[in-house]
């Protein structure tokens, strides 16, 4: 259990090593714990057995991809409250509303500056723990009304 002095940890997913590299460096520096992934199957894994604070999933992964991955993460008991940022190259129209419905708490068009998604991630953070703040039946019944 981790003690609440210590830092958010971070699950980034990514199949690209270069763009692992520039974002868990930044992350790094800016104050975050990150663990890794490269593809959706090993996302779900680490996602249970280490237990992050948030998740970075990219969407267009190979073996599993990140919309299949995100769908599990939140249908398991036990990875179902840790929010999920979409990362995605595809800008396309209907893109962000698409991983919504996969489950996803918010969505970060790629490239994106490294502050910016390190603003995206405290966002998630604080409007997670607002709501845990307010009761954990506020936070389900908030997620499913428009």
């Amino acid at each position: 259990m981790k003690n609440k002095a210590s830092k958010p940890r971070v699950l980034l997913v990514d199949d690209y090593p270069d763009a692992r590299e520039m974002y868990s460096e930044y992350l790094q520096y800016s104050g975050y714990e990150v663990i890794e992934a490269a593809t959706g199957i090993e996302a779900l894994k680490l996602a249970i057995d280490d237990k992050p604070d948030i998740i970075l999933m990219d969407l267009s992964l190979p073996v599993m991809d990140g919309w299949e991955a995100t769908r599990r993460l939140k249908a398991d008991d036990r990875t179902a409250r840790i929010p999920v940022v979409a990362l995605t190259g595809h800008a396309l129209a209907g893109i962000s509303e698409g991983a919504k419905k996969a489950g996803c708490d918010a969505f970060v068009t790629k490239p994106c500056l490294p502050e910016d998604l390190v603003h995206e991630i405290k966002r998630v953070l604080d409007k997670t723990s607002s709501s845990t703040r307010k009761g954990r039946r506020s936070a389900k019944y908030a997620k499913t009304t428009r």
